[in-house]
């Protein structure tokens, strides 16, 4: 059995590494091919996002990150595809926003008040889509994509001067009432640049995502319902209730993804407020393969691949190279994981073959011996 646990974890480091490498060798290829040097970008990639200042942009781009590809995470478990993970953020992080800066409370209060507000909305925005996919049978790949469309909608209505927005002081920019410094996370003082507290919510969401799902009995409900509708509605699962509920924590994570730049960095909401990290939350979650610390690696991997190649413009490379990368490796990704799969899966039926025909032949021993 330790072997067989050795090997399986060796299969699933080997994945993503091998997604990585590959990724990296079609990016230099690329980059050949455009008359450039790829060496000399990966060099200029690497010196960069290794330096002080950069590692804690990755750590802050990566707690978000985090949180993004552990909301796409849980509905991936249940097979789910939750797309609304974007729509689910950014609407979650604007009436957060709006409640905080309506809100003088002492910060201990306000701040849990505004992670729990933005929580609600995330879950119940959400929510939506999961009662339409047990009452109506609407897929919720359809139905999320719709909502991120409304949610941008609603966004963009109560976002205007009069409304839930209103014009800075130079007349520029319209966004909802800062936050109350007294709301303000707190930080840590490190050097050039602090990095967001909001780690740490990001390191109890991961512990919490990895003890539900793999130490409850919920948890191995929900996996059942990913992995066998049928067989876990056999066993006295209510797979109906099992959607809502999983879409209903999906969302309520996805809440959280806009809370460290909220608390941390713009205190307000406003129209240059971060877009897309759901999108990217799924592709992060494919290369961790759902896991806590793979989801880790993975969102560390893309704030150095965003950090690294933002250098590469100002060294006269295309800045289309990160979209190169990033898309590779997910593509790769995929693959890898399907070969890794295969692998893994004609290893497992060699042994089992092999234990068999040993056992056979101890028996024929054994029948010899007696006669």
């Amino acid at each position: 059995m330790k072997k067989f646990d050795k090997e399986r974890l060796l299969l699933g480091i080997a994945a993503p590494l091998l997604a990585i490498v590959v990724a990296f060798l079609v990016t230099a290829l690329v980059l050949a091919a455009t008359g450039k040097e790829p060496f000399s970008a990966f060099g200029i990639m690497f010196d960069y996002g290794l330096k002080s200042d950069s590692q804690v942009y990755i750590l802050n781009k990566g707690t978000t990150y985090y949180l993004a590809g552990l909301a796409v995470a849980i509905g991936f478990r249940m097979n789910l595809f939750n797309i609304g993970v974007d729509g689910q953020y950014r609407l979650a992080a604007f009436f957060a926003a709006a409640l905080g800066g309506a809100l003088t409370l002492p910060g201990a209060l306000q701040i849990p008040l505004i992670i729990l507000t933005a929580m609600i909305v995330g879950a119940m925005w959400a929510g939506v889509a999961g009662l339409l996919k047990v009452t109506r049978g609407v897929s919720e790949v359809v139905s999320t994509i719709m909502l991120n469309s409304i949610a941008t909608a609603i966004i963009g209505y109560l976002l205007q001067q009069g409304r839930l927005g209103h014009l800075d002081e130079a007349g520029t920019k319209v966004s909802t009432t800062p936050i109350p410094e007294s709301s303000h996370f707190f930080e840590f003082p490190t050097t050039p640049t602090p990095v967001w507290g909001f780690i740490v919510i990001a390191v109890v969401a991961g512990f919490a995502y990895w003890f539900t799902l793999g130490r409850t009995r919920f948890g191995f409900d929900l996996r059942t319902v990913g992995q066998s509708g049928s067989a876990a509605e056999a066993s006295g699962v209510d797979v109906k209730k099992m959607v809502v509920t999983s879409m209903l924590i999906s969302g309520g994570m996805a809440g959280l993804i806009g809370m460290p730049t909220l608390l941390n960095d713009s205190y307000e909401y406003s129209g240059d407020f971060p877009v897309g990290i759901g999108f990217t939350g799924i592709a992060i979650a494919l290369l961790g393969r759902n896991h806590p610390i793979g989801i880790a690696l993975g969102a560390l991997l893309w704030g150095f691949l965003e950090r690294g190649t933002g250098k590469l413009e100002f060294e006269g490379y295309d800045k289309e190279i990160v979209g190169v990368i990033q898309g590779v490796i997910v593509l790769c990704v995929v693959i890898a994981y399907e070969v890794v799969r295969r692998y893994g899966l004609k290893r497992q039926q060699s042994k089992v073959g092999a234990e068999l025909a040993a056992k056979a032949a101890r028996n024929s021993d054994q029948q010899e011996v007696s006669a």
